[in-house]
């Protein structure tokens, strides 16, 4: 049996956060970062919650990776205030964050969950719309995914003036994360034809649109599909699931402390030629579907196999353009250490949850082989 649900209720453009206000609220908790404290984003809630005369408190800890001692903080400032209601405003770290507190929350006191509302401030994670947080341990090196559909947040809102100050850098990273969740969505063993349409229209989505937002990020247009965009891959890989290039980045970044979107992006053309098996004589599944997402893409060659050559060129292409590396040694990481770490990668990549949908089955060998070529090709 497949299924495809939505939950959410998604509010697009400029104006859509001012719905705040059609909402009874009388207790907010807000989870965002100190950057977004300090710069005032919040007053885009707070004035809202002001008008409606209700109390509500800022957690303003939220960091990059979040791991557990920031869980435990937002938790126990949770328990204290006892909201109705709870904002996700930043980029994934922000939302994961407060879907795990909030998950820990309504579990430990065995309540009905507080209403979610989710302001993604960077088009990338889609986590406003999936089933998953991501929860880093800084000790061993190791990113768990949590996954519960509890956690998928009741309402989000995509403006895209939230985004409009992203540095290119970061609308190139959490860019490139729409682009791979899209292909792995729709690669994966799990896809359905739901999962598909919102796969190929968000890949679609991310290569009319992510060069004009990184080149210039005034244009609100642009940044508007790239919002949607994000929000659509995330819908498809929350019932499609993924597959290794996450398996691998999130061991990779873990490891070395790199932005989730780079590792994707540096892994997808590689992980993209080991699923569809250009290296074996034989024509997989994985292979026919990527050919479905070269067309789409208007991308086509003499025969299958040069035509997926092509599209990995072409992605490429788009990496350098944006700025993005190519290969893993530009990141600056010491050859040796990268070497030395391969090993426990390879281990915590296989256990990952996001391997069970890859389209080709990895064996610890070809997990290495792949990280091997990521740094010296």
């Amino acid at each position: 049996m497949e299924e495809f649900i939505i939950n959410t209720k998604i509010y697009m453009g400029g104006d859509s956060s001012e719905k705040i206000a059609d909402f009874a609220i009388k207790r907010a908790f807000i989870f965002c970062d100190p950057f977004m404290r300090q710069s005032g984003k919040t007053d885009l809630i707070v004035t809202k919650l002001v008008n409606l005369h209700a109390e509500y408190q800022i957690f303003a800890e939220v960091v990059p990776d979040p791991d557990m001692t920031v869980i435990q903080k937002g938790l126990n400032q949770l328990n204290m205030f006892r909201p109705d209601t709870v904002f996700a405003l930043g980029g994934g770290s922000a939302i994961d964050t407060a879907k795990a507190v909030v998950h820990l929350y309504t579990k430990m006191h065995g309540i009905s969950r507080p209403r979610m509302i989710a302001a993604p401030t960077t088009s990338g994670t889609g986590s406003e719309v999936t089933a998953f947080a991501v929860i880093s341990d800084r000790d061993a090196g190791v990113k768990y995914p949590l996954i519960d559909s509890e956690m998928i947040p009741d309402v989000v809102f995509l403006d895209p003036n939230l985004t409009a100050t992203v540095p290119p850098s970061i609308t190139a990273d959490t860019g490139m994360d729409v682009l791979t969740h899209g292909f792995e969505a729709f690669a994966s063993i799990a896809a359905n034809d739901f999962t598909d349409a919102m796969a190929e229209k968000s890949i679609r989505t991310v290569w009319d649109y992510l060069e004009r937002c990184v080149t210039c990020g005034e244009d609100m247009d642009a940044r508007a599909h790239m919002h949607n965009a994000s929000c659509m891959a995330g819908m498809a890989f929350n019932a499609a699931s993924l597959g290794i290039c996450h398996s691998m980045a999130h061991a990779l970044g873990a490891q070395f402390h790199l932005p989730h979107g780079r590792c994707n992006a540096v892994l997808l053309p590689f992980i993209i030629e080991y699923n569809a098996g250009l290296e074996i004589p034989e024509k997989s599944d994985a292979l026919l579907r990527y050919l479905d997402l070269a067309r789409l893409l208007g991308i086509t060659a003499g025969t299958n196999k040069a035509t997926i050559y092509l599209m990995v060129r072409e992605i490429r292409n788009l990496m350098k353009r944006i700025g993005i590396p190519i290969h893993f040694a530009e990141l600056k990481i010491d050859s040796e250490e990268y070497m030395r770490s391969i090993d426990a990668m390879t281990e915590n990549a296989l256990k990952d949850r996001c391997t069970v949908t890859n389209p080709r089955v990895p064996t610890a060998e070809h997990i290495k082989q792949l990280y091997m070529k990521l740094y010296q090709a």
